[in-house]
């Protein structure tokens, strides 16, 4: 897809990208967000660390013109597992301090 940058002709810095682990999210028409942070293998460090980038990136994101809160939810599955919700209050200081908690 050109938009997304899988259709180059830098073919170079795509494959650099893709195994730096690049990441393209959007939301769906419901407002949700699909987005791989981590692998089993990963340690909770790595996983914290992927999704506070993660969770920045999405804050930097917001329009101007949104108005209230921007991320309401989080919820955190694997593949095919359950899901489990998030206490805001454990996220990432740095989400913590977007969110103006």
């Amino acid at each position: 897809n050109p938009k997304t940058g899988t259709v180059t002709f830098d073919i170079k810095n795509a494959i650099k990208d893709i195994k730096a682990g690049k990441v393209e999210f959007r939301a769906d028409k419901q407002g949700l967000l699909h987005v791989p942070i981590g692998k089993m293998r990963f340690s909770e460090d790595e996983l914290m660390k992927n999704f506070s980038t993660l969770a920045d990136a999405v804050l930097r994101a917001k329009p101007a013109a949104a108005k209230g809160t921007y991320m309401k939810t989080v919820y955190l599955t694997t593949t095919m597992g359950p899901s489990v919700k998030i206490d805001p209050k454990q996220l990432p200081l740095e989400v913590k301090e977007y969110l103006g908690q």
